[in-house]
């Protein structure tokens, strides 16, 4: 079983094995949301599943609301707020049966964007139980530098399966728990946003500039290697290390625009041998969606 993350050649000998398994491509360009499926047709994995973030991995249906914020029913509302707000666990249950997902299968995600999106698949999975999940380690370019094959078009598809859904195997908190644990040390927000974003200097998605007080900034690129895959478990524990400064690593609460690219450095702690952490997935489109929560500038 894979959990974290998984090397090329680990895949080809997984796709060689004839244990029941998935791959799904999530590449994705959060300015051009139609890009990614393009850039699948064009090529991917053979017998990867398309997986989008906008169609398949957010509930984008419902009204707009405050500041563009999705709403729905009570009954098919979205699981966080945010500009990617979370489908409810059901409505995802209900997708991944419809692709021929399996309780049973190992999943491997990936994407070409440096684990940005398929980050959230991988979340998404274990948020619905399911722990045979992992990152391919590099992307499709990883993939193809090792000599991997990759074919172009669409695929044909699954037939249904029933996937089960299980107890969470990660934690899911929203803004007023955030808010209660604001001056707790039993919480430490890191945000994964760029540093001019974070420091309140720019802002070109939300209606509001700054961070949630107190929040640690360290963007998600920082976690790969110049070689384009995650840096070594050591590496990343000991910049983990340092920027806790002390902090108790079972206290982050993983942040960032709207819930995506905070998964990277999610993964990365985990990566690095800590102890499971938690992600607020409505994030600072969410926060900022309410005037009435504290908001800081700066560093």
């Amino acid at each position: 079983m894979y959990t974290t993350l998984i090397t090329p050649a680990q895949l080809r000998a997984l796709r060689a094995s004839g244990q029941p398994q998935m791959l799904f491509d999530c590449s994705f360009e959060l300015l051009q949301p139609k890009a990614g499926d393009a850039q699948y047709r064009e090529a991917h994995i053979p017998g990867a599943v398309r997986a989008d973030l906008d169609r398949h991995l957010s509930a984008m249906h419902g009204a707009p609301g405050r500041h563009g914020v999705v709403t729905a029913q009570a009954a098919d509302a979205p699981a966080s707020g945010g500009r990617h707000p979370l489908p409810n666990r059901e409505k995802f249950a209900i997708w991944l049966s419809s692709v021929g997902f399996a309780n049973d299968m190992q999943a491997v995600v990936y994407d070409r964007q440096g684990a940005n999106y398929c980050g959230r698949l991988w979340w998404m999975l274990k948020w619905a139980g399911h722990e045979a999940v992992a990152v391919l380690d590099g992307g499709l370019q990883a993939w193809q530098s090792d000599g991997g094959e990759v074919v172009g078009g669409e695929e044909t598809s699954h037939f249904r399966s029933n996937f089960a859904l299980r107890a969470p195997l990660v934690r899911l908190v929203d803004a007023d728990a955030v808010l209660a644990q604001l001056d707790s040390p039993a919480q430490t927000v890191l945000d994964a946003r760029a540093g001019p974003r974070f420091r309140g200097e720019t802002e070109p998605l939300d209606p509001v500039a700054g961070h949630i007080p107190g929040a640690l900034n360290r963007p998600f690129g920082l976690n790969i290697g110049t070689d384009g895959r995650f840096k070594p478990a050591e590496q990343l524990r000991a910049e983990f290390d340092a920027l806790l400064a002390g902090r108790d690593p079972a206290s982050v609460v993983h942040q960032c625009g709207s819930g995506v690219s905070a998964i990277p450095n999610l993964l990365a702690m985990q990566v690095a041998g800590y102890p499971p952490t938690a992600l607020y997935a409505g994030s600072w489109s969410d926060w900022c969606s309410d005037r009435s929560r504290p908001v800081a500038t700066g560093g």
